[in-house]
């Protein structure tokens, strides 16, 4: 099934709240989140901090897809943020490609996470997606296949950390019921690997 390194610093920008770098196999992103800060008149929101997610592609100009990933983001900040606690406020999470390999939005994501864990700002969880791939050989791997030509099918399942369930999943390509099943459930003991690796990473300070 194939293992996926990962390490991370963080701390690594000096303006947000908190922020790291991610690098998840090949995939390599970097997070800050900014935080709680003055809000706009029209996304004021009376009752809880209102979240936004900034995507910003390694090159050229956000496109449809990159909108795509600042909504997955954003929702899933939004659940597991305090959002109460801030109210008449904004919480700001930028997101910058250095590196894709295949796994942007798992690595984003988790980049989200443990940059809103470096800010200090309040959680009701913690969140960490995973990418698994179908291979034409119907083989599931962590690990992106070389050659595109070789993936039938990819999953990105996130979960939160308290009871496992499924924040938000993105399934693309040709496969069975039971591969779904399979993938849901490669990736979920995979998620804790790397809520592991989050406990690891903020002990250890981000090095």
């Amino acid at each position: 099934m194939g293992e996926l390194s990962r390490s991370c610093r963080l701390g690594e920008l000096s303006r947000p709240d908190g922020s790291v770098m991610l690098s998840e196999g090949e995939t390599t992103v970097v997070a800050g989140v900014y935080g709680p800060v003055e809000v706009k008149m029209k996304n004021i929101l009376i009752d809880k901090a209102s979240v936004e997610c900034h995507f910003r592609p390694k090159s050229g100009l956000p496109g449809v897809q990159i909108k795509s990933f600042e909504s997955i983001i954003r929702n899933i900040c939004e659940t597991a943020l305090v959002a109460s606690l801030y109210p008449r406020s904004a919480v700001l999470v930028a997101i910058q490609e250095m590196q894709n390999s295949g796994q942007l939005v798992s690595c984003a994501v988790n980049a989200a996470c443990l940059a809103c864990l470096d800010s200090g700002i309040d959680m009701k969880c913690m969140f960490a997606a995973v990418t698994c791939f179908l291979t034409n050989s119907e083989e599931l791997t962590l690990v992106p296949p070389l050659n595109q030509k070789d993936l039938k099918a990819s999953f990105v399942i996130v979960f939160d950390n308290t009871k496992g369930t499924i924040l938000d999943s993105q399934i693309m390509g040709a496969f069975s019921e039971q591969q779904v099943e399979e993938a849901i459930n490669l990736c979920r003991e995979e998620s804790k690997h790397i809520f592991e690796f989050y406990k690891r990473t903020l002990l250890a300070g981000g090095n």
